[in-house]
């Protein structure tokens, strides 16, 4: 199961890259590409299968489940803005992709720096 679990941490990571990726390329002519929403929900989705499989001690180790509530909460904002730029295209400015990019930033720093 550890085997599945990288191969998740890897789909998780390609999914942030992507909404992180495409929110920046649509800085310069304010748009949210249709790969961010694809991004967001791999990443969501990938996040959550991972945080199971650590759950059931089938990860060698147990998530912190304060660390998961922060992620989660900012999965979710992340998910809501780039669901809401898809479905209003017309409302999306840099301030709305900078946003989507610095809740990427910030769930990529506690993933990483909180120990």
């Amino acid at each position: 199961m550890t085997v599945v679990y990288h191969l998740l941490l890897v789909l998780h990571l390609l999914g942030w890259a992507i909404v992180f990726g495409g929110a920046l390329a649509g800085m310069k002519k304010p748009a949210l590409p249709a790969g961010a929403l694809h991004g967001i929900l791999t990443a969501l989705v990938t996040g959550i299968l991972m945080v199971g499989i650590a759950s059931a001690d089938l990860a060698g180790h147990e998530p912190d489940n304060a660390k998961i509530a922060v992620k989660l909460v900012i999965a979710l904002v992340a998910t809501g803005l780039v669901v809401y730029g898809a479905r209003k295209p017309e409302k999306v400015t840099r301030g709305f992709l900078g946003a989507v990019v610095g809740l990427v930033v910030v769930n990529v720093a506690v993933a990483v720096l909180w120990r």
